[in-house]
């Protein structure tokens, strides 16, 4: 089977299978219990990785099972883990019914036929109507023009601060006009010696909410259109790309030992660093933190002062079920009603994330005390997450090279030509 293929080659490293399951409870809601599932297959099978979307999910999750008498059980697994279990699954034929797909994976999964052709199932449905919802989400889960997923989510950047720490620094709050030059000032500013303090965290692996946004600002690119070259060594991106080299000399951020054990979040949350850009997926996590919530609060991304752009790269999950199931007409129902525009409101309303139906996510921005009006205004600039086939492989490369700068051994010069050059192999091996 090509699939076995692909996948080698896509994970260098395949960790140790291990399924958390935080949700495993079935979703059926009160009052149902007296109602035979309608499920010919006993119950449907979801799986997500996100446990802070959890309990929204099934709420909605119970919701449908309250509709349709089809029950349903939620699992969550975590990031790794949950690449490693749908790897295992599709070469044991035993993936979940209904599942979220990624735009780092899907290429892979849609071309090795393990994803569920919904495109007749979408042509004939009342509640998935293609037009209400972007059309970049779209292309992250079409393959030959068919579709393989519906869209889950869409999401955008900020960037997070302390307003404690600002307070303490006697530094004036971010603004919308600042740009990243204004950022580095204040991160030097907010970096005490001790090491107790640091002005901004991000990791090398951190790319959609981290520096893609900083080299589109610039002018620069990670991949060309059609997905056959390399855009890091670009003279733009790697312009883009020494800011956070300066930032690393500077030493405004903690180092790569201290952020591989601890990511942006938890510093964060634990009030280790004053600034860090998040997607908007971390809203529920931050809401539900009792030192964020208190302290910490958000604004757009800084724009680049000298071409005056404030971009955000986007991505969306999608909803999508296995080509194999046993299941897969009530797989096709639930997939049908997570993506309709009544269950799309709720997903906003209950601060789950942003919804990919167009006009439901204002709800969201009410969902929490913070200023979540920042990520809708991102959307007023934003560029897909760069992909192809091959994207986790060239991706993750591409983060072991970055450790290189941040421990001082190659200049961000040297490592962006590095990185250029093995993404080009990978990229051309694609066309193969």
């Amino acid at each position: 089977m090509k699939f076995k293929k692909v996948m080698a080659l896509a994970l260098a490293s395949v960790m140790t299978f291990s399924m958390v399951a935080c949700g495993n409870g079935s979703s059926d809601s009160k009052g149902n219990g007296d109602k035979d599932s309608k499920s010919e297959g006993g119950e449907l099978s979801v799986s997500i990785w996100d446990a802070n979307q959890e309990p929204g999910i099934k709420e909605i999750l119970a919701d449908f099972t309250k509709e349709t008498g089809i029950k349903t059980k939620l699992t969550v697994v975590k990031w790794d883990e949950y690449w490693t279990m749908l790897e295992a699954g599709a070469q044991g034929g035993s993936l979940p019914d209904v599942f979220w797909m990624h735009s780092n994976e899907s290429q892979r999964y849609m071309s090795n036929d393990m994803l569920l052709d919904l495109t007749d199932k979408i042509a004939k449905s009342d509640k998935i109507k293609t037009e209400n919802y972007p059309e970049d989400i779209w292309g992250l889960y079409t393959y030959e023009d068919k579709y393989y997923a519906v869209p889950k989510d869409v999401d955008t950047i900020a960037l997070w601060y302390n307003k404690k720490m600002f307070d303490e620094a006697g530094l004036e709050y971010p603004t919308p006009e600042w740009t990243w030059d204004d950022v580095t000032e204040a991160a030097k500013k907010l970096t005490k010696e001790d090491g107790s303090q640091y002005g901004i965290a991000l990791r090398n692996d951190n790319t959609q909410s981290g520096y893609y946004n900083m080299i589109y600002d610039n002018g620069g690119y990670i991949i060309n259109d059609d997905k056959t070259k390399s855009g890091m060594d670009d003279p733009k991106t790697v312009e883009a790309m020494e800011v956070l080299e300066g930032w690393i000399k500077d030493g405004v951020m903690p180092s790569i030992e201290t952020m591989s054990e601890n990511a942006e979040d938890v510093l964060f949350q634990s009030g280790k660093v004053a600034m860090v850009p998040q997607g908007s997926w971390m809203v529920a996590a931050y809401r539900d933190n009792e030192y964020t919530a208190e302290n910490c609060d958000l604004v757009e991304l800084p724009k680049n002062a000298k071409t005056g752009r404030r971009a955000s790269v986007y991505n969306g999950l999608g909803w999508a079920a296995s080509a194999n199931g046993k299941n897969t007409e009530n797989a096709w129902k639930l997939i049908e009603y997570l993506g309709s525009e009544e269950a799309q409101t709720k997903q906003a309303e209950l601060g789950i994330t942003m919804s990919a139906f167009k006009g439901t996510s204002d709800a969201w921005a009410k969902s929490a005390d913070f200023n979540l009006q920042a990520y809708l205004n991102m959307m007023d600039d934003m560029e897909i997450r760069p992909y192809s086939k091959s994207t986790v492989t060239w991706e993750n490369e591409n983060n072991e090279i970055l450790k290189s700068v941040y421990t001082g051994q190659k200049t961000m010069k040297d490592a962006c030509k590095e990185m250029a050059e093995q993404m080009n192999e990978k990229l051309a091996e694609e066309s193969k």
